[in-house]
């Protein structure tokens, strides 16, 4: 169904579209993406379109019908030397605008370069009423080799992907408080190579399965086996450089000034948490509107990227903006747990045009370092408004016209 070999090289510069018609922006990209009119179909919705009764019915349990969210297209990005279309599922105004405006600062040259870490996920098997905690975390250790033969064997179809139980952690967890009844508490990590999957069912199975052979070797007793959110071996880091003449608009000294404001607004997030979870919070605008428009699960990825801001036991930054010789420096690093294959990425039709066609992600390591590549410009759109002339200008703008319930977006924000 999605045969790419022949299919020409997209440009993401779509000058003015958002001043078209909503029509003159389908054909647009029609032209772009070579979505097939079915494909168009699921993706632009309307009546008999898009996910139907009968499949809602089948993703979730007592489902009475549907409900809409506008799905806008983000423009401008180019990531790793290619240019993406951006599908963006979210009802806030000025998300769509602020990625494609900040897409637009950051694709000078090869725009944002990405790196992403192998496509591991962590399942847990929580061991309680553990005589010798040092001596069952040797002896797991030891016996390695086969736990992880279990776990494969458990999902045969994965490891003929290329994927597959990688390694054993073992920790060892004290009590936090004196009356704890819990007392030391030991946690075996299963370490699982993925593939092009979320992982989440993968894992859950594997835990779940090589608990009895756990059992047998340690004793003790077994209650939580699952997946870890806090996907910190699956990162993705985004970086990108904005000339000053470009932040200026075509004056570098200005230019100068706000990259300055930019990293004075960004170096108090790192200081403050009050401050961290609001910028945290704009970067996760443009990323979890990429998730729901994919079909991917959001509150996983969230719940990773909050734990993993305060991975040093203070809440910070996700990202860092730096002013440097060349211009203003940022980077995002944050866990993407996602997947092209199996959930809602498969189960809804819009999703997979969304990813395969709009995107171009031909796998989840492509689709989650276009995700990051998202969020650092999502953040660079939000933190410039913040240290120029405020966000409520260009907010309140688009946010009328919502109102309003017509009229076009006349913000330069999304240009």
């Amino acid at each position: 169904m999605y045969d790419d070999t022949h299919r020409r090289r997209l440009c993401s510069r779509l000058r003015g579209f958002y001043r078209l018609h909503r029509s003159a922006r389908r054909e647009m990209l029609r032209r772009e993406t070579d979505c097939s009119p079915e494909e168009l179909a699921a993706l632009c919705g309307g009546a008999g379109q898009g996910l139907t009764a009968r499949q809602a019915d089948r993703m979730v349990e007592s489902c009475v019908g549907t409900f809409g969210l506008p799905l806008g297209v983000g423009t401008n990005l180019r990531v790793d030397g290619r240019d993406r279309l951006v599908p963006m599922a979210v009802e806030e105004p000025s998300v769509v605008a602020g990625l494609s405006h900040g897409a637009r600062l950051l694709r000078a040259g090869a725009g944002i370069s990405t790196h992403a870490d192998p496509p591991q996920m962590i399942g847990q098997i929580q061991l309680l009423e553990v005589d010798e905690p040092m001596r069952v975390r040797e002896l797991l250790g030891q016996h390695e080799a086969e736990l992880l033969s279990h776990a494969n064997g458990l999902d045969p179809s994965l490891v003929a992907a290329g994927g597959g139980a990688r390694s054993l952690e073992v920790r060892v967890l004290e009590p936090t408080e004196p009356d704890d009844p819990l007392g030391t508490l030991v946690v075996l990590h299963l370490i699982v190579d993925v593939g092009d999957a979320m992982g989440a069912n993968a894992v859950n199975t594997m835990v779940e399965g090589i608990t009895p052979h756990v059992l047998t070797l340690t004793g003790g007793r077994v209650r939580l086996r699952i997946l870890s959110n806090l996907a910190d071996r699956r990162r993705v880091t985004a970086e990108g450089v904005v000339g000053f003449e470009r932040l200026g608009r075509g004056n570098p000294e200005q230019g100068r000034q706000v990259a300055h404001g930019i990293e004075e607004a960004c170096r108090f997030a790192e200081r403050d948490p009050y401050r961290a979870a609001t910028h945290n919070k704009g970067i996760m605008n443009g990323i979890d509107a990429v998730l729901v428009a994919t079909g991917q699960d959001w509150r996983a990825v969230e719940a990773g990227a909050h734990a993993y801001a305060a991975r040093t036991g203070r809440y910070t930054a996700l990202s860092r903006w730096r002013v440097t010789t060349e211009g203003l420096r940022g980077e995002l690093t944050l866990p993407l747990a996602v997947g092209t294959v199996g959930g809602a990425a498969r189960a809804h039709p819009a999703a997979m045009p969304a990813i395969r066609r709009l995107l171009g992600a031909d796998g989840a390591s492509s689709l989650a370092r276009v995700i990051a590549a998202v969020g650092l410009a999502q953040n660079l759109a939000a933190l410039r408004a913040l240290a120029t002339e405020g966000i409520q200008r260009g907010h309140m703008k688009l946010h009328a016209r919502k109102a309003a319930g017509t009229g076009r977006d006349l913000s330069e924000v999304g240009g």
